[in-house]
C-alpha cells in the first residue's frame, strides 16, 4: 500500500471511479460527498412502491463486444446486474400520423427506413452503410492518448486508421442539418427532433450500432443499483465515503492543493485533491478562479451544455389496452402536440414518454409507471425556489398540464393515475451541484467533440479534476472513464505502473 493519500470531491460515477483505481494502485483514498448516498445523477428512489429511474436510460459498454465492457468488469459494475437490450428503442410518431420505430437491428432499421421513405432511398442507404461500419469501430479507450510512446501512438493510429473517414464525414454534420436532406417529412421530423439537434450524426451512429451488438443496455433495477455496486467495490478495495459532507474551499499552499474545507468547518488534508464535483464550482468556487485562463473560462461562458429537466413520473393501475397503445413493441413514444403548451415559460411542442413495464423491479404487479422528461432553464425556477409555495404550485401546475395531454390522447388515464412525481432543475442543483443543473455536462456537437479538454488547470500541482466537465459528451461511461483517467496520470506523476484488477 502507497503512503500517498488522495481526497475525492464527489461520489457520482466519476469519484467512485476514480477512487477504485486509486485503491486498485496503491493509493489511500477519502470520497467526501455532499448528498446520503452516491453515484450522483445515476439514481433512482422510490414512491409509494414504485421505482422512479432519474438515471441512465442505456448503459454503452455493457456487452462483451465492447472494448468498455472491461472497464465496467474492473468496477465491478456488469458482475450480478442483468441488462435488458432493447429491440424497438423509441416509436416515433410524425406529425401527419404516420409513426416510426426507431428498431435495434441494423437490417429491420434498413428496410423500415426504405418502405417509410423510398423517396430518399440513396441517402438512407448512405446512413446504413455509415452505422454498419460503426459496428467494427472499437475505440482503444484503455489508455489515454496523452500517454501513448511513439511507437504505441504509431499503433493506434494504423488500427484506427480505416474508420478515420468515417469519422470525419460523419462527426461534422448535426444532427440537424443532416435532417433537413430527407425528403420524407417522417425522417427529416426524426432526425431533427428525436436526437439532440446539435449532436454529430457519427454520435447516433455509434449509439445503433451498440444496439445491434446489444452493447447497451438498460440496468434492470435502475440506475441506483448500478452505481451502488461500483460503490460496494471501491468499498471492497478499502476505500472510505463521506456522506452529507460538503466542500466548500480547496487549500491551497505554494500553488499545491494539499486539503480540503468542508462546509461545517473542518478540515481535511492529502497528498493529492481530485475533484469529481461539477467543474464549475470547482474552478470558479471551491478555488476562487485563481487558477484559470482565457481558454477555461471561455468554456464556461460559450461552449453548450446539455439541458437541466424537468422528469414527470406517474404511476398508475395498469390497463392493457392503455398500455399497448402507448408504444406497441417499443418502450418509447415520442408524439406531436395538437396544440403546442408553454411549460416552465417554454414552449412545447413534443412529448416523449418511456415506458418503465419492462423492469420489474421498477412497477408494483398489476401497474404501469411512465416517464417524461422536458428540457428546462434553471433560471426559470430560481426565482420561484425562493417562495417554496410558488415553486410547488408551478410543479403542480406542470404535471396537470402533461396529464391533460396525455389523457386527451389516452382516453381514460387521468383516472387510473395513483402516484405522481415532479422533479426539476432545482432537484439537480440540490442533490449534485450541477452547474445550470444540467444533466451531462458538456453538449457533444461538431465543434465541442474535437476538444481535448485537461484534467489539471493551470498553475496548480498535486490536483486533477474528473467528470463530465472535462470531457465533452457526458454521460455515466464517460464519467467513469475519465476516473480511470485521472488513475493514469496519478499513477505518471508518480512514477509507477498503472494496473487494474477484475473482482
Amino acid at each position: 500500500m502507497s503512503d500517498k493519500s488522495v481526497i475525492i470531491i464527489g461520489g457520482g460515477i466519476a469519484g467512485l471511479s476514480v477512487g477504485c483505481y486509486s485503491q486498485m494502485n496503491g493509493y489511500r483514498t477519502r470520497i467526501y460527498e455532499m448528498h446520503h448516498n452516491s453515484g450522483g445523477l445515476c439514481t433512482s428512489w422510490q414512491r409509494n412502491g414504485y421505482n422512479i429511474n432519474g438515471g441512465v436510460h442505456i448503459i454503452v459498454g455493457c456487452g462483451k463486444k465492447s472494448n468498455f465492457y472491461r472497464i465496467w468488469e474492473e468496477l465491478g459494475a456488469v458482475q450480478g446486474i442483468e441488462f435488458l437490450h432493447f429491440e424497438d428503442f423509441v416509436s416515433f410518431e410524425g406529425t401527419d400520423g404516420r409513426t416510426f420505430t426507431l428498431h435495434g437491428n441494423i437490417d429491420k432499421l434498413e428496410n423500415h427506413m426504405m418502405n417509410v421513405a423510398p423517396e430518399d432511398h440513396n441517402l438512407i442507404a448512405d446512413f446504413i452503410n455509415g452505422v454498419r461500419r460503426c459496428v467494427s469501430f472499437n475505440p482503444p479507450i484503455l489508455k489515454m492518448p496523452e500517454l501513448y510512446g511513439p511507437v504505441e501512438g504509431l499503433s493506434v493510429f494504423f488500427k484506427i486508421a480505416p474508420h478515420l473517414r468515417l469519422f470525419r464525414k460523419w462527426f461534422k454534420i448535426s444532427m440537424y442539418d443532416f435532417a433537413q436532406r430527407f425528403k420524407s417529412t417522417l425522417l427529416r421530423e426524426l432526425f431533427s427532433e428525436l436526437w439532440f439537434p446539435d449532436s454529430p450524426v457519427f454520435f447516433f451512429m455509434m449509439m445503433l450500432a451498440s444496439l445491434h451488438q446489444k452493447s447497451s443496455g438498460y440496468p434492470m433495477g435502475g440506475s441506483l443499483p448500478f452505481s451502488e455496486s461500483i460503490e460496494r467495490r471501491y468499498l471492497a478495495l478499502g476505500g472510505q465515503c463521506y456522506y452529507n459532507s460538503k466542500v466548500s474551499k480547496i487549500i491551497v499552499k505554494n500553488n499545491k492543493a494539499m486539503g480540503i474545507k468542508l462546509e461545517d468547518g473542518t478540515e481535511q488534508w492529502a497528498d493529492y485533491i481530485i475533484s469529481a464535483a461539477d467543474g464549475y464550482t470547482t474552478i470558479f468556487k471551491m478555488l476562487d478562479e485563481k487558477y484559470s485562463n482565457k481558454k477555461i473560462r471561455n468554456y464556461y461562458k460559450k461552449l453548450p451544455i446539455f439541458p437541466a429537466l424537468i422528469q414527470i413520473s406517474i404511476g398508475m393501475k395498469q390497463s392493457r389496452s392503455l398500455n399497448s397503445s402507448f408504444t406497441g413493441n417499443s418502450t418509447g413514444l415520442n408524439l406531436p402536440l395538437q396544440k403546442p403548451v408553454m411549460i416552465a415559460g417554454e414552449q412545447l411542442n413534443r412529448l416523449g414518454i418511456r415506458v418503465h413495464d419492462f423492469d420489474s423491479t421498477a412497477v408494483p404487479i398489476g401497474k404501469t409507471l411512465i416517464k417524461i422528461l422536458i428540457p428546462s432553464d434553471l433560471n426559470y425556477w430560481k426565482p420561484l425556489y425562493e417562495d417554496r409555495g410558488k415553486y410547488e404550485a408551478e410543479k403542480e401546475q406542470i404535471y396537470n398540464k402533461v396529464v391533460s395531454i396525455l389523457d386527451k390522447r389516452f382516453p381514460g388515464l387521468a383516472n387510473l393515475i395513483e402516484m405522481y412525481d415532479v422533479t426539476t432543475p432545482i432537484t439537480s442543483i440540490h442533490y449534485t451541484g450541477n452547474w445550470k443543473g444540467s444533466h451531462q455536462g458538456w453538449m457533444l456537437t461538431p465543434k465541442t467533440g474535437i476538444l481535448r479538454m485537461k484534467n489539471v488547470l493551470p498553475g496548480l500541482d498535486n490536483f486533477f479534476m474528473a467528470g463530465h466537465w472535462v470531457a465533452p459528451g457526458g454521460g455515466v461511461p464517460t464519467a467513469a472513464l475519465s476516473g480511470r483517467n485521472v488513475t493514469q496520470l496519478l499513477c505518471k506523476k508518480d512514477k509507477k505502473p498503472f494496473v487494474t484488477t477484475v473482482p
